[in-house]
C-alpha cells in the first residue's frame, strides 16, 4: 500500500486530502469543545458546578451559545466604517485555518511539506492581529481603538522573542521544515535540550492568544470590552471562535516545536522502525492529540489562576526580559553547536 494513498474499496484518496479535511473540522470544532472544557475546568477551580442544564452534563451548552449568537441582532456603529467592520472578524479566523497546511499530525500525516514552513507559520500567525486592529479602528470608538492599538503593541513585543525561540529550534534542527523539526525529536524532545527557549515560547504563545494574564486588548475594567465592544451577533462570535482557535493552534505549536510533536519520549528506544503503518498512524495521532489537549488545559488553568498584568508590566516583560533572554539563549546554543560539531 502506498502510504500517501488511502485505498477504500475502489476509491483511492490522497492522505493529504484526509488530513486537510480532518484538520479543518478539528480547528472549527475546537472552539465549541474548548468553551465547554473551560467552563467545566473554571467551575472546578472555583468550586462551582458549571454547565449542567443544556443536554446531559451540559454537553449541548456550546450549541446553545451558537444559537444565542445567531439570534442576536447584528448592530453596526452608525459612524463606523461598515465594510471594514464586517471584514475584520473574518481575518483572525481565516489566518488561523491557514496554519493547518503545514502541521504534521503524524509520520506522513500532513498536507504539504515546504522548506520554509516555519516562516509561513509565523507570517500567517502574525496576520491575525490585523483583524483585531481593524476592528478597533473601524468601530469608531475610543475604547475599541485603544484595544486594537494594544493588540498591535502586544504582538510586536512578543513576536520578537517568539521568533528567537523558534530560531533556536531551527538552529538545532538545521531546517525550516516542520516535518524535519518533528522528526528530529524522535529521541530527545527540544524541551530537554532547550528548556529556556521552550519557556519563552510558551509565554509568548499565551501573549499571542490575548488571554489572561495578557488580555490587555479587552480589559473590561479599562476598555469595556476592548476591540469588540461594538460587535454583536455572529461578528462577535467569529472573534470568540478565533480566540479559542488560537488557543488550539498555540497548543499545537508548543507541542510541535518543543514537546516531541507526535513522538513519545525517547521513542527510538522502544518503537520498532518496521511498525505496522496503521498502528503507527493511530499511535502518532493519539500521542499528538493528548499533548495538544494537555496544553489546552494549561491555557485554561493559567487563565483562572493568574490575574491580569498591567499594560506596563506586559511591555516590560516582552521587551526588557524575554527578548534579551531569547537572544542570549540563541547565542549560547549557537556557541555550543559551533564547538561540538
Amino acid at each position: 500500500m502506498n502510504p500517501a494513498i488511502l485505498e477504500i474499496g475502489p476509491l483511492a484518496i490522497p492522505v493529504w486530502a484526509i488530513v486537510l479535511g480532518v484538520g479543518m473540522i478539528s480547528y472549527l470544532n475546537s472552539a465549541a469543545i474548548l468553551v465547554y472544557a473551560e467552563r467545566r475546568i473554571a467551575a472546578f477551580i472555583q468550586n462551582r458546578v458549571g454547565p449542567n442544564r443544556v443536554g446531559p452534563f451540559g454537553l449541548l451548552q456550546p450549541l446553545a451559545d451558537v444559537l444565542k449568537l445567531l439570534l442576536k441582532e447584528d448592530v453596526t456603529p452608525t459612524h463606523g466604517y461598515k465594510k471594514l467592520h464586517a471584514i475584520a472578524p473574518m481575518i483572525p479566523v481565516i489566518t488561523a485555518l491557514l496554519s493547518v497546511a503545514v502541521i504534521p499530525f503524524g509520520a506522513g500525516l500532513y498536507v504539504t511539506d515546504i522548506n520554509a514552513a516555519v516562516l509561513y507559520l509565523l507570517a500567517v500567525a502574525s496576520l491575525g492581529v490585523y483583524g483585531v486592529t481593524l476592528a478597533g479602528w473601524a468601530s469608531n470608538s475610543k475604547y475599541s481603538l485603544l484595544g486594537g492599538l494594544r493588540a498591535a503593541a502586544q504582538m510586536i513585543s512578543y513576536e520578537l522573542p517568539m521568533g528567537m525561540a523558534v530560531a533556536s529550534v531551527i538552529l538545532m534542527t538545521g531546517s525550516l521544515s516542520l516535518i524535519d523539526i518533528a522528526e528530529s525529536q524522535s529521541m530527545w524532545w527540544n524541551f530537554f535540550v532547550n528548556p529556556l527557549g521552550a519557556i519563552i515560547f510558551i509565554i509568548c504563545a499565551f501573549a499571542e492568544s490575548n488571554r489572561t494574564p495578557f488580555d490587555l486588548v479587552e480589559a473590561e475594567q479599562e476598555l469595556v470590552g476592548g476591540f469588540h465592544t461594538e460587535y454583536s451577533s455572529m461578528k462577535f462570535g467569529m472573534f470568540f471562535l478565533a480566540e479559542y482557535m488560537h488557543v488550539f493552534i498555540g497548543s499545537i505549536l508548543i507541542t510541535t516545536f518543543f514537546f516531541g510533536s507526535y513522538h513519545l519520549p525517547f521513542a527510538d528506544l522502544y518503537i520498532p522502525a518496521d511498525m505496522n503503518i496503521w498502528l503507527k498512524g493511530i499511535l502518532d495521532v493519539s500521542v499528538f492529540t493528548v499533548k495538544v489537549c494537555f496544553w489546552c488545559f494549561v491555557f485554561i488553568w493559567v487563565r483562572w489562576t493568574i490575574p491580569r498584568f498591567k499594560y506596563n508590566q506586559v511591555m516590560k516583560l516582552g521587551w526588557a526580559r524575554l527578548l534579551p533572554l531569547s537572544i542570549i539563549n540563541f547565542m549560547v546554543i549557537a556557541t555550543i553547536m559551533y564547538f561540538t560539531n
